[in-house]
């Protein structure tokens, strides 16, 4: 086997989990509150992490740490918001409403970083906030981000977060190697977690029954640890458009297996919805970007 197909398959196997995951988590929510499952898994992610990157760890690049604060900081936010947000929306829903992130980096790249906009990029920003509305608004109601429940409104504080993200890895991604980086974003991610329950969550609880147990080995060993390294070596060897198509089906990952496991529907109107943001999304991803992020920002610091 090529090492291309191999890593395709990785790729596909790593989103198949991603999807998954939403489940999981929404499953595990009814033995743990959001900010302790959260606060739980990363740090036994990080700890993992930090054990397989330590030599590594020990030879720090100037700078490093900083980025990967920066990083951890965002993902913090992200991870809090979808989490939260699954308590109040179904785990199908959550994860088209997590993909619309691809769709608006380039909207966040036009407002912070001064980047154009094409007519691609356009075209699938409407549709998927076109799918939003089909997806979170029920049929006969007016134009008002009032009718969101508060799970997809919290799913959509998560989105953005992720594209700030996703913007702010290509940054760093330029001067530090994956080893450096993620183990410290995956720490500083867990710190935060851990400080903000006395703030946020003070009547925060997790039981560790059998499924909890499940829960926390997918999520941080398969889910973090396993399928954040898969995706740093298979990227060396795929296309950014296959890595992007590949990714785009981790909201339909996530819809089948809602399907399959616990008989989660979204019905003919929330279907359509979720295919304009997968649309708006490949649109976006694929057509809308002559440069990646990490490029464009690469030139602008040159």
């Amino acid at each position: 086997m090529s090492r291309s197909l191999k890593a395709h398959l990785l790729l596909l196997g790593a989103t198949f989990v991603w999807g998954a995951t939403f489940i999981v988590i929404k499953s595990a929510l009814s033995d743990a509150s959001p900010l302790v499952f959260n606060a739980v898994r990363m740090a036994i992610a990080a700890l993992v992490l930090c054990a397989i990157f330590l030599r590594q760890l020990r030879r720090l690049p100037a700078g490093a740490f900083r980025a990967g604060f920066e990083l951890g900081t965002i993902m913090w936010l992200g991870y809090e918001f979808q989490t939260a947000g699954l308590l109040y929306t179904s785990a199908s829903k959550s994860a088209f409403l997590t993909g619309i992130c691809v769709a608006l980096v380039p909207l966040l790249l036009a407002l912070f970083w001064r980047r154009h906009v094409n007519r691609y990029t356009l075209a699938g920003v409407c549709a998927a906030f076109a799918g939003l509305y089909l997806l979170c608004v029920p049929a006969g109601q007016g134009l008002s981000l009032a009718l969101l429940n508060r799970g997809d409104l919290l799913t959509l504080a998560c989105a953005v977060a992720f594209a700030f993200q996703i913007i702010v890895v290509g940054r760093s991604a330029q001067h530090y190697g994956f080893a450096h980086l993620v183990p410290i974003e995956i720490a500083v991610c867990a710190a935060w977690m851990i400080v903000s329950i006395p703030i946020a969550d003070r009547h925060g609880f997790i039981r560790f029954t059998p499924a909890m147990l499940a829960a926390l080995g997918v999520t941080a060993l398969l889910g973090t640890v396993a399928c954040f390294i898969i995706q740093a070596w298979a990227q060396q060897f795929t296309p950014p458009t296959h890595t992007a198509l590949i990714f785009s089906l981790e909201p339909v990952f996530a819809g089948l297996t809602s399907y399959f496991l616990i008989g989660e529907r979204l019905g003919g109107r929330g279907l359509v919805g979720a295919s304009l943001i997968l649309a708006g999304v490949l649109a976006s991803e694929l057509l809308g970007q002559v440069q990646k992020p990490e490029q464009e920002l690469a030139e602008e610091a040159t």
